[in-house]
């Protein structure tokens, strides 16, 4: 019998290759003669980033950057085994995880150290940029990013802006003279999962920013100036904004088409694209997929609605097995899984589930997946 490992990461217990590791384990003890293939998976969120350059046995890159709120400090991307592809994920060096929560505020925050990572990246001669853009602490629609590549913003005196929130509203002219060159002859895909547009009541700083530490008065400040800022590119650069996808990561999904002439597409799309997931599950009799928690968030773009929809395509059938499950079985059978095995039950809280991952995963297995159910 063939089996497909192939789950994302189970946040704050194990990594993606951890999950791989021990599911594998646990089935081999059932079965010694299985044959398993493991693929550990992201959705183009966190760990995006290491997975593709370890699939590509690739390097990982540590560099000078600076912080959400410009402080220096060190950060990593990947580079390919052939050298020609980079991955960065924003939020390593934009990321709300890298401030305290009463340093959080969008109107003060900066994708800056984004665009020292790419900046970075393009002095190592790469043709390509995959860009991940979840997980920001900025609301700056990539100002930031853009000034370390040679963009300058004005206001109305001609005064250089502080590439932050706050400073959209100001925004006046668009200096692209100093565009470092590079940028033409290097592909740049944006890897994001959301559709908000750059503003309006669905926008960037109405959806997001209050996560980032917002008040509702930042919240309208930020929103008029990302309105402020599409009209600035649309009269000076004839580019409009106005797309699916451009408020993701604080307007960061605006200003990577702006500055860096990137496309877009969904994570767990090229994740999957990546690492030939589809001729994988061909090839096998069961898939088995898992992420930390099932719930309404699984449906749109994540690892197991993703392996799940294209197991049905080749009528696979697919075990999940999550940390904790908050979807009914219509739902989840909907989206193709055939068994939920969930670490969380009445007899197990969450608390317990996070920390005794390993011992949980082995014993569910042995307990819940009926092999010679599968292979009839």
């Amino acid at each position: 019998m063939k089996i497909l490992i192939a789950p994302d990461k189970f946040k704050g217990s194990l990594d993606a290759h951890h999950v791989c590791e021990v599911i594998r384990q646990a089935l081999l003890k059932s079965d010694a003669t299985l044959h398993i293939q493991t693929i550990p998976m992201a959705d183009g969120g966190e760990g995006t980033a290491q997975l593709l350059t370890e699939h590509t046995q690739g390097k990982w890159i540590t560099c000078a950057v600076r912080d959400p709120l410009f402080r220096k400090t060190e950060a990593g991307y990947g580079i390919s085994g052939d050298g020609k592809t980079a991955f960065i994920e924003m939020a390593i060096a934009s990321g709300l995880q890298l401030l305290k929560p009463d340093e959080r505020n969008p109107l003060h925050t900066s994708t800056i150290g984004t665009g020292d990572l790419i900046a970075d990246a393009l002095k190592h001669g790469v043709k390509k940029i995959v860009l991940a853009i979840g997980g920001s602490a900025t609301n700056d629609a990539g100002i930031g990013m853009a000034t370390v590549l040679g963009y300058t913003f004005y206001n109305n005196q001609n005064q250089e802006l502080t590439p932050i929130g706050e400073n959209l509203v100001n925004l006046h002219r668009i200096d692209t003279s100093t565009v470092n060159p590079q940028l033409k002859q290097t592909e740049i895909v944006v890897l994001c999962d959301v559709s908000n547009p750059l503003y309006g009541t669905n926008g960037a700083a109405f959806v997001f920013a209050p996560q980032k530490g917002a008040s509702e008065h930042d919240v309208v400040q930020l929103d008029k100036g990302l309105q402020h800022f599409a009209n600035i590119v649309h009269t000076q650069l004839i580019i409009s904004t106005d797309f699916a996808g451009a408020g993701a990561a604080g307007g960061l999904g605006a200003g990577a088409k702006v500055f860096l002439n990137a496309t877009q597409q969904r994570g767990i799309d090229y994740v999957m694209q990546s690492l030939n997931i589809e001729t994988a599950i061909q090839h096998a009799d069961l898939v088995i997929t898992g992420e930390g928690k099932m719930d309404s968030q699984t449906l749109s773009g994540k690892v197991v609605a993703g392996v799940a929809a294209t197991a049905v395509r080749h009528h696979k059938p697919v075990v999940a097995v999550v940390g904790k499950n908050e979807l009914t079985e219509t739902q989840w059978k909907q989206v193709g899984i055939t068994q939920v095995i969930s670490l969380v039950d009445e007899n197990t809280s969450v608390e317990i589930a996070m920390s005794k991952t390993h011992e949980l995963i082995t014993k569910r297995i042995k307990a819940q997946v009926d092999l010679k159910y599968f292979s009839s």
